[in-house]
């Protein structure tokens, strides 16, 4: 199972087409678990609690570990970061163990990249259960990307992003655009 960004659409397309083809309309508890586990890591939590919808009642109890990824998606739907990393923690089969692991990964970006906006500062405990690691583990990580840490009070400071400027046109160039625009699908 490949987890970089050019082949996952493809590896997505497949599993699609391999569900829409199956006999009956019932696909293999693999094609789901996999299909599943992707739309997790795409962050497409619609698509994926669809799927969950979708499946067979026979193949969620048949096959505990569909039940273990989708309880990964409840927490992502919640947005529970801490229980996340939780139901995270499981080995998981080699059908899907490496998107998990892209996920567990993608997951602490995303949760390191939410706390530097959110926080001016933030305790490593705290910056712990958001990353899902030992406080110790998550203060070395950040503070490799440029984070202040006071160990004394043993928080946290966020780099600030770097933010690209925006380019704001005036009211009377937004009109005027509007107008070439209008004036062109006339004639």
């Amino acid at each position: 199972m490949v987890t970089d960004t050019e082949n996952i659409k493809q590896v997505v397309e497949d599993l699609e087409k391999q569900e829409l083809e199956s006999p009956g309309g019932v696909s293999s508890p693999q094609v789901y678990a996999q299909l599943l586990a992707i739309y997790l890591f795409q962050n497409d939590l619609c698509n994926a609690k669809y799927l969950w919808k979708r499946i067979p009642q026979n193949i969620k109890t048949s096959h505990a570990e569909l039940g273990l990824i989708w309880k990964v998606g409840q927490r992502l739907w919640m947005r529970d970061f801490p229980g996340v990393y939780t139901s995270l923690a499981v080995d998981w089969s080699e059908n899907v163990s490496q998107v998990m692991q892209a996920l567990l990964e993608s997951t602490r970006k995303r949760a390191v990249n939410l706390v530097s906006h959110a926080y001016s500062s933030i305790s490593a405990d705290d910056l712990a259960a958001f990353v899902g690691m030992p406080a110790d583990r998550a203060a070395s990580a950040v503070v490799e990307q440029g984070w202040n840490f006071d160990s004394v009070t043993r928080t946290m400071t966020p780099s600030q992003p770097v933010t690209q400027p925006t380019h704001i046109t005036s009211n009377e160039d937004q009109l005027y655009k509007l107008t070439d625009f209008v004036s062109f699908l006339e004639n």
